[in-house]
């Protein structure tokens, strides 16, 4: 076999192996195994939860050494032998590829053991010694990634319900491109409509509003100025206490009556209290309204209301404003606007409420098959989202139509230009901010505890 050694035979004494060709080649001999001096190297753990890998121990060896082959001639493989190949070399089955050493030199690259040889070592950029004195460079090898690398956490979307945050941020955008795209088309339709026939006669014979009765006196008193603030100031809880009761998957803490009654969520007790205070100042904002006179502010008094609120629609959706004069008259479609959130949405919100709460009588049930919860709880959602909507519209076109007089009627109760309204503006906002953060089931805990028992379960 060419890739064993061959025997010298002692002097004086007749060779017993087999003939030698002269084209025999000298060989290098299997690769000696030794244990340096060198502890090894260990890293991370294969497996999660094992140990550092590899085992403990020291770094091992390997020595090649070259044995002298004798030809037929008795000449010495230098003298006879034609350089082989390495590339003609088949390594036989399992065996370990060649260790990569300069020319007559030795190496100290560590050996791997029998039970990781399923892991190949990177090749180095050392050469392999041949007989003929030259050397072959091995391609170099793509580097393998590090375990600080590999052991790198995958860092987690942020999750909003059931988007992630970049989500959320893309809708968005895509929403305001949306927002701002459908307001350009509907300011050119409407501009294109003042341009019809007739259209033009029409805004000029109803510009918009109509007279009121004489009984009603300019300006917004103290009491009107005052409820005002606090309807927005508990509007603006009770929306979000009936998200959270909405949303809510598992109440931070319940509230037990002390008189006796359903245990119920500490969100849903400040939901229904807070309804109780918007509804008791909704009922006295209704009997000043109508002791006052004021009524017919917000209460249609003549059919003309209905073609002015058509001709400050179209106004408002050219972008040219009607004209505003608050502090005497409503323009007709801020008028019905008004109307039915004070004589509609709001009862609707309250009877549909009072459905779906714990002072209904569960037992009443003719009472419960004409008036079903389900119907209560498809009309008090989208009751919300109306006010929602309401609310932003209007904050919009007081800031858009002359903010620091509007706010003035408002805030000041006054009709000149100065900054005293929106810093009144201003503070009640700051107080309603104040109350929205509060509105935590620690702070609420001991105000609920006055008239009934608060526990974590």
């Amino acid at each position: 076999d060419a890739a064993a050694p061959a025997e010298a035979p002692s002097a004086g004494e007749p060779s017993t192996s087999a003939p030698i060709s002269s084209s025999a080649a000298s060989v290098t001999t299997p690769a000696v195994l030794g244990v340096s001096e060198v502890p090894l190297r260990r890293g991370l753990p294969r497996v999660p939860g094992g140990e550092s890998w590899p085992a403990a121990g020291f770094a091992p060896v390997l020595a090649v050494t070259e044995a002298s082959a004798i030809s037929a001639d008795g000449a010495t493989p230098a003298e006879t032998a034609a350089p082989i190949d390495p590339a003609l070399i088949e390594p036989e089955p399992g065996a370990a590829e060649p260790v990569a050493v300069e020319s007559g030199a030795l190496t100290a690259e560590p050996a791997m053991r029998a039970a990781d040889a399923v892991t190949p070592t990177a090749p180095t950029r050392e050469t392999i010694p041949v007989p003929s004195g030259e050397s072959v460079k091995p391609a170099p090898a793509t580097s393998a990634p590090t375990p600080e690398a590999a052991a790198k956490p995958v860092r987690e979307p942020i999750m909003l319900g059931g988007r992630t945050l970049g989500g959320w941020i893309r809708l968005g955008v895509l929403g305001v491109l949306g927002a701002v795209v459908a307001a350009a088309i509907i300011v050119l339709a409407a501009r294109g409509v003042t341009t019809l026939p007739g259209v033009p006669e029409f805004v000029k014979r109803y510009p918009g509003e109509y007279e009121l009765p004489d009984f009603v006196d300019p300006g917004f008193p103290a009491w009107a100025r005052w409820n005002h603030f606090l309807n927005f100031f508990l509007m603006v809880l009770i929306i979000r206490s009936g998200l959270l009761v909405r949303h809510q998957q598992k109440p931070p803490a319940f509230y037990t009556p002390k008189r006796g009654g359903k245990k119920v969520s500490i969100y849903l007790w400040l939901h229904t209290s807070l309804d109780v205070l918007w509804l008791v100042n909704g009922a006295v904002f209704v009997v000043l309204l109508f002791a006052s006179g004021h009524w017919a502010r917000i209460v249609p008094t003549s059919w003309e209301v209905f073609p002015n609120a058509a001709s400050a629609l179209l106004q408002y959706l050219t972008l040219e404003w009607p004209a505003e004069h608050g502090w005497v008259n409503y323009n007709s479609l801020q008028q019905i606007m008004y109307f039915l959130v004070v004589f509609i949405a709001a009862p609707l919100a309250a009877i549909t409420g009072v459905r779906m709460s714990t002072w209904w009588p569960e037992r009443a049930k003719t009472l419960n098959r004409i008036y079903p919860a389900p119907v209560a709880r498809a009309i008090h959602f989208p009751t919300m989202l109306f006010f929602c909507l309401f609310i932003l519209v209007h904050v919009f076109l007081v800031l858009s139509t002359g903010a620091l007089r509007n706010l003035n009627h408002m805030f000041a109760g006054s009709d000149e230009v100065n900054w005293t309204g929106f810093w009144l503006f201003a503070l009640g906002l700051l107080i309603t901010a104040g109350a929205w953060v509060a509105a935590r089931p620690l702070l609420l805990a001991p105000i609920a505890g006055v008239s009934g028992k608060v526990s974590n379960r």
